[in-house]
């Protein structure tokens, strides 16, 4: 099992090793903090449920704010499954590094397909592939394509019930749809990926704190933070 656990980390993490950064105009030096409330309405006997997020991104630790972002999507698994489709929206406010607070709006659609899976007693898995319709202000509409692979080992138990405390990886790979924005103005296929360990724990069956490092590397530059979450499941 230790040997499956390694190799799933590997797997989690090995898009990271090919991608690159150049210096850009942020402080690649400076370690930024994302807060992150993630919450989750369980389905009922209809398969229909609920899911959203608050994040509040800052290229420091605290003040000088990068992102703030809500995102709330509906969800649906079918009878004998555990697959879980999504249907969301976004807004977000993104603001340029450093002390201008120029600020960029964008609103997003997004559809999503989470798989989750179990390896052995411990080892549990989650695949999912997200595709999002962007709304930047001042470029044209263009979707993205994102894929994610995580890994949670409880440390203690076989679950992350009450009481756990485990390991947490996760490596997002974001490709953009089109490489024209307006204007002229052109992007990268490669958009970014996101590079993340941390250690969580189970304070109740339904509610969990985790904190660890995320390292998000797109086109032109670097960016390593501290990242807290918390996880909750009504």
């Amino acid at each position: 099992m230790r040997n499956g656990l390694w190799l799933a980390v590997a797997v989690v993490m090995a898009s990271a090793l090919f991608t690159s950064a150049a210096h850009g105009q942020i402080d690649e030096d400076q370690l930024g903090g994302w807060y992150v409330y993630q919450w989750t309405r369980n389905p009922g006997a209809n398969g229909i449920g609920f899911q959203g997020d608050l994040q509040h991104r800052n290229w420091d630790r605290g003040g000088d704010i990068e992102q703030l972002l809500g995102r709330a999507g509906v969800t649906w698994t079918p009878a004998g499954s555990t697959i879980k489709y999504t249907f969301g929206i976004a807004a977000v406010q993104s603001e340029a590094f450093g002390p201008s607070d120029a600020a960029t709006q964008e609103k997003r659609l997004y559809q999503e397909v989470l798989l989750p899976q179990r390896l052995g007693a411990r080892l549990l898995l989650t695949h999912r592939w997200r595709m999002e319709q962007r709304d930047i202000e001042g470029q044209d509409l263009r979707m993205r394509l994102r894929y994610l692979i995580g890994v949670n080992y409880p440390l203690n138990r076989d679950t992350l019930g009450k009481g756990a405390v485990y390991l947490a990886f996760t490596n997002e790979l974001f490709v953009n749809g089109e490489r024209g924005i307006g204007r002229g103005r052109r992007v990268d296929w490669f958009d970014r990926n996101r590079a993340y360990a941390g250690m969580g724990y189970a304070v109740s069956n339904t509610l969990r704190l985790q904190f660890g490092y995320l390292e998000q590397t797109l086109d032109s530059s670097r960016k390593s933070q501290l990242q807290l979450n918390i996880i909750q499941t009504f």
